[in-house]
């Protein structure tokens, strides 16, 4: 596997690879505390992030995924952390009322309204909704293809990442309205960006979920509601929630095909604990919840846990945020071949303008430009 496509995909479990200190917790200015809404929250990243805002003050509906409130693995730190508000202890003091915990299964419609209905009604109202519930298959198209099992994967990654977070959008939507504010955050990853080899539906259904927030995000604009989506590197979603493998077939085993194998690194990275070691089938769709190391997944979600309370509830919060040096560096390569690829078929999109136009000369002029750059870069090197 190249270096460069290595990077995109890193399973490193430690320090972030650009070393800096992550900054303490950082909240905008506000006048009372906020009402966060949490469409799942189990994950390591949420309940590290429920710990912050309870620590600030502010108060949180926590939704619980059934399928995951039952796992007892999936489920421990949440329960620790409601162990922690029923403790008495004074750090924890006020905690256990300013948490809610509603089982609530995203992908039902009428579960998400009345999750919201009863958040609004213990609490007031809802501030800032976090959309963060996430799952990631992997497999190629075609294995996901080959049989009607493997096709409801595909299914069912829409329904986890897409329209899950739709119902709860759609739920809030007329309460935001209704009082002329809010901030709806949506947490995908530079997969928004940039399409993953071996993991091709995770990446449609985290675009599908992106370009529908940026037609709401018009939408709403005017009721003084703000939506930003909030990207971190791919891995720390992968590592944090629910990784599900399609049966594999031989032609995209890494012996016999360059593209990168996540389902490599993904098994890898498993393995090295034995409580969630996996041996790949051509047969079985095999299923795990990556356990790592408590301070591994403190370094892992540091990043990422501070920039949703320093953006949650900003008077102007960015319609994108790119968490991490990694993954905007990865960003920034990914729009470079873009404009490069624009200006080297500019021919082609102007050739069908009927009408001459300064744009279409300034197109023309750009790419002339950049050309004479390319040759004088040449020229200086070869002197």
């Amino acid at each position: 596997m190249s270096e460069k496509k290595q990077a995109e995909f890193s399973t490193s479990t430690g320090p972030t690879r650009h070393s800096h200190a992550v900054p303490v917790a950082s909240f905008p200015t506000h006048n009372s505390p906020r009402t966060w809404f949490l469409t799942s929250s189990l994950s390591p990243l949420a309940v590290r992030l429920v710990r912050q805002l309870l620590t600030h003050g502010d108060y949180v509906v926590a939704c619980l995924p059934p399928h995951e409130i039952d796992h007892d693995d999936r489920s421990a730190e949440f329960r620790e952390l409601v162990n922690e508000c029923k403790s008495g202890r004074k750090d924890r003091e006020g905690w256990k009322d300013r948490i809610r915990s509603i089982r609530c299964d995203g992908r039902i419609m009428s579960q998400c309204g009345a999750a919201v209905a009863e958040a609004k009604h213990v609490f007031g109202r809802i501030d800032i909704l976090l959309c963060c519930t996430s799952e990631a298959v992997v497999g190629t198209v075609e294995e996901l293809s080959t049989t009607l099992a493997t096709q409801n994967l595909v299914h069912d990654q829409f329904e986890t990442i897409f329209f899950s977070q739709v119902n709860f959008i759609k739920a809030a939507l007329p309460m935001l309205r209704a009082e002329h504010t809010g901030h709806i955050m949506v947490l995908t990853s530079i997969g928004g960006h940039i399409g993953t080899p071996g993991m091709p539906m995770y990446t449609a259904a985290t675009w599908a979920l992106e370009g529908f927030c940026d037609s709401l995000a018009y939408e709403v604009a005017p009721f003084n509601i703000k939506v930003t989506i909030v990207q971190p590197h791919k891995e720390i979603q992968t590592l944090t929630n629910k990784i599900v493998f399609s049966p594999s077939l031989p032609y995209y085993d890494s012996e016999n095909n360059p593209a990168p194998s996540v389902r490599d690194i993904l098994t890898n990275m498993l393995n090295m604990n034995p409580e969630t070691a996996i041996e790949q089938s051509d047969m079985d769709i095999l299923q795990r919840y990556p356990k790592l190391p408590g301070a591994s997944i403190d370094r892992l979600v540091a990043e990422t846990v501070h920039a949703l309370t320093a953006i949650g509830g900003h008077e102007n919060p960015p319609a994108r945020h790119i968490v991490g040096f990694e993954g905007a560096e990865a960003v920034k390569e990914k729009l470079k071949t873009v404009t490069e690829e624009l200006e080297d078929f500019v021919e082609a999109s102007v050739a069908v303008d009927i009408f001459e136009s300064e744009l279409k000369n300034e197109a023309r002029r750009g790419k002339s430009q950049a050309v004479e750059e390319d040759i004088t870069v040449l020229t200086t090197s070869n002197e």
